[in-house]
């Protein structure tokens, strides 16, 4: 498969993980550029993304001067890519790298013009963690199906790719994890074609570094609803 994805990746104080993720990051053979971007870590993570950019040409490290939060730093990269394809890709290893092609090929099919991945079809394995957790999730999904007509399985879920050409369609304003249910509130009112694709995960404890809360929880039920009618 030919390099045609640009992989944005919003990073904060991934010292233990940011690495390996780059390295099973570039060893695709579609990614055409990953846009790092720092959302002002301060663990040591900037050292380490300084050193692996500087090794490879398709790396690209922007840094922020303060820390914004997710949805900030995923708007950045938007921004900055270049591909004809853009994927979403956290750095903490939830999500495996090598599900890529999977998730393009309904893209390169001609069937989609974004494709979400989810936790909850088909027969991809999962870490078993938290039942709220789960419970929180597809109430959300619920929600956010009702608010856009759509028949989602996972809103959630970090794996999102589009056609570049359609991020300068929307405008991220969340800068937090309310990214999630904006970005699928604002595509569904582009009438494009949406697919979902089965995806692995591979959960975090919170003292494995999970950062989200249950505050970012209920910022996502506003999110539904504030998007449903803005």
């Amino acid at each position: 498969m030919d390099p045609c994805l640009s992989v944005v990746i919003p990073v904060f104080n991934e010292k233990a993980t940011i690495e390996k993720s780059l390295a099973a990051v570039l060893s695709q053979p579609m990614v055409q550029e990953v846009v790092v971007v720092d959302d002002c870590s301060t663990d040591g993570t900037v050292e380490i993304l300084e050193r692996v950019c500087s090794e490879d040409g398709r790396l690209r490290l922007i840094r922020h001067k303060v820390n914004q939060g997710k949805g900030a730093a995923v708007s950045t990269g938007f921004q900055n890519v270049t591909g004809l394809y853009t994927i979403i890709q956290d750095a903490d290893l939830e999500y495996d790298p090598r599900e890529y092609g999977r998730l393009l090929q309904p893209l390169l099919d001609g069937d989609a013009d974004v494709v979400l991945g989810s936790r909850f079809i088909g027969g991809s394995s999962h870490r078993v963690l938290y039942f709220w957790h789960s419970v929180g999730n597809k109430l959300l999904t619920l929600l956010s199906n009702m608010a856009t007509n759509l028949n989602l399985t996972d809103m959630e879920c970090c794996y999102k790719v589009f056609k570049t050409e359609l991020l300068k369609r929307f405008r991220i304003e969340e800068p937090r994890f309310g990214i999630e249910p904006e970005i699928v509130a604002k595509v569904s009112r582009l009438g494009v074609r949406i697919y979902e694709v089965a995806v692995s995960y591979r959960g975090r404890t919170y003292e494995e570094g999970k950062k989200i809360t249950w505050k970012d929880g209920v910022r996502a039920l506003i999110c539904i609803a504030k998007y449903r009618f803005c």
